[in-house]
């Protein structure tokens, strides 16, 4: 299996419940230590960072990106950055699903971008099952959020710190809480 096919087969939305698939999944997980584990253990200067995401990531990322490492992630291939965009320290994605983050983003401290759910039936819960995580322009996502799979958040959004984002936010809103909700226009 390729990056290339693993991307176009989540984008099914069915179950990653194959051996071929597993094993795949494993492989880019170790290569995705390989390189956070480099970028997390000692100080690099911000063009450095760009490169090993760039490697991370297998595009080479916009020269505008800024993230403050630690970062976290248990694929790496499948995340996409816009122009612009920060990223603070201890972010967590999970994106074999996929996740978009459009241009002019900043995301908080210790966000987590969740892609991946499982079954709810118990004879299901061991499978997976991919959804991509896409935030318009100029989003804000405050510290220790969470963004579960399948969510798009409209343009010019806010995301309240703390805030465990369940389902989709229109743009130009503040959304917050436990499961977050609508707060106010902005």
């Amino acid at each position: 299996m390729t990056v290339k096919d693993f991307k176009e087969y989540v984008k099914t939305g069915l179950a990653l419940d194959t051996e071929e698939i597993h094993r795949f999944m494993d492989e880019m997980s170790d290569e995705a230590r390989r390189v956070t584990f480099r970028l997390n253990a000692a100080y690099h200067t911000p063009d450095e960072v760009r490169a090993l995401l760039s490697e991370l990531f297998g595009y080479e990322v916009p020269r505008s990106l800024r993230v403050f490492p630690p970062f976290y992630t248990d694929y790496g291939k499948n995340i996409t950055v816009g122009e612009g965009v920060f990223i603070n320290a201890c972010c967590h994605f999970q994106d074999h699903g996929g996740v978009t983050i459009g241009d002019g983003c900043q995301i908080g401290h210790n966000v987590v971008f969740a892609t991946l759910n499982h079954g709810l039936a118990p004879a299901d819960r061991k499978h997976t099952y991919p959804a991509p995580i896409t935030l318009g322009r100029n989003v804000w996502v405050g510290s220790n959020s969470t963004i579960l799979q399948g969510v798009t958040v409209g343009d010019n959004a806010v995301i309240a710190a703390g805030a465990v984002v369940t389902k989709d936010v229109p743009a130009g809103t503040v959304v917050g809480g436990v499961p977050a909700k609508f707060i106010k226009k902005i």
